[in-house]
């Protein structure tokens, strides 16, 4: 990756992970996909390759990203999804002309058409999502336990109790800041 931005934070669930590429939502928020070229490389990194993307696609893909977020965040909540999000995950679903091809190592990748092949990879984005929040598979949205964080996640431990997003990041952040307030709350002397 390119040193001038900052890491990608990689999932395993491509729609979760997708609308991990804006963190620290209610802190310092960062943009990890500031220009269509970044997100021509995070496309990349989930196998779905396209040549370009010009500055309407990027604010295309972000309006999807934000809809997947939006809804994934009602469902682990138990709230109505918004409509307007979920026109959006349709719509963006829709338009995509993607096809599942098997490897012969028995893995599953995606064609891109060769004329809209960001509009497919979106399309396969917003499908996975779709996939997520009906609860097609196998595991729970969850949000984020840290209160700058609160990313959608897809839980697939085996109890289905995984409070962080990523373990890495949020996770070892907060168990640092509650081990750092023991240790004052350890050094105070007692009256």
């Amino acid at each position: 990756m390119r040193p001038e931005f900052p890491d990608f934070r990689l999932g395993s669930v491509l729609a979760t992970s997708f609308t991990g590429t804006l963190s620290e939502r209610h802190g310092d928020a960062v943009e990890r996909i500031p220009t269509p070229r970044r997100l021509v490389d995070w496309l990349a990194v989930y196998g779905l390759d396209v040549d370009s993307c010009t500055p309407e696609q990027l604010d295309l893909a972000r309006r999807l990203r934000e809809s997947i977020h939006t809804t994934a965040t009602a469902a682990a909540l138990r709230e109505p999804l918004p409509a307007s999000a979920v026109r959006v995950l349709n719509d963006r679903s829709g338009r995509g002309g993607a096809s599942a091809v098997l490897t012969p190592a028995g893995e599953r990748h995606w064609r891109l058409g060769p004329a809209s092949g960001l509009e497919d990879a979106l399309g396969v984005i917003a499908a996975d999502a779709i996939d997520v929040i009906a609860g097609e598979r196998d595991g729970r949205l969850a949000l984020c336990a840290s209160p700058t964080c609160r990313a959608a996640f897809f839980d697939t431990s085996r109890s289905r109790t995984r409070r962080w997003c990523d373990m890495n990041t949020c996770g070892n952040r907060q168990k640092r800041a509650r081990f750092q307030a023991n240790q004052r709350k350890s050094t105070i002397p007692a009256e």
